[in-house]
């Protein structure tokens, strides 16, 4: 069952290869540069995304991984939310509280 399950899988995934390589195939040479300049584009943001996001990526593994940071970053929490309670500030500038 799971042979066949794979075999398919792999199958659609060909397909979905074969389909895009034909449509690059039928764009003009002016279409594929454009093309090529929009995924330059955007790879280039998510670079950019995925570098700027390494540092929070990191503080949460080792969060999960190390006590020690959990209990820094617990501590942490728990003295700026003593010295600025902001639920509270929060609730009085909505006109909640």
């Amino acid at each position: 069952m799971q042979s066949q399950n794979f075999i398919s899988n792999q199958s659609t995934k060909e397909n979905l290869i074969n389909f895009f390589i034909d449509k690059w195939d039928q764009l003009g040479d002016r279409q594929k540069k454009y093309a090529k300049k929009a995924w330059n584009i955007i790879t280039y943001k998510w670079r950019w995304q995925i570098a700027m996001n390494i540092p929070y990526m990191a503080i949460f593994a080792l969060d999960r991984t190390v006590p020690q940071v959990h209990q820094f970053n617990i501590s942490l929490l728990s003295s700026i939310t003593t010295k600025f309670p902001l639920p509270a500030f929060i609730t009085s500038l909505l006109g909640l509280g």
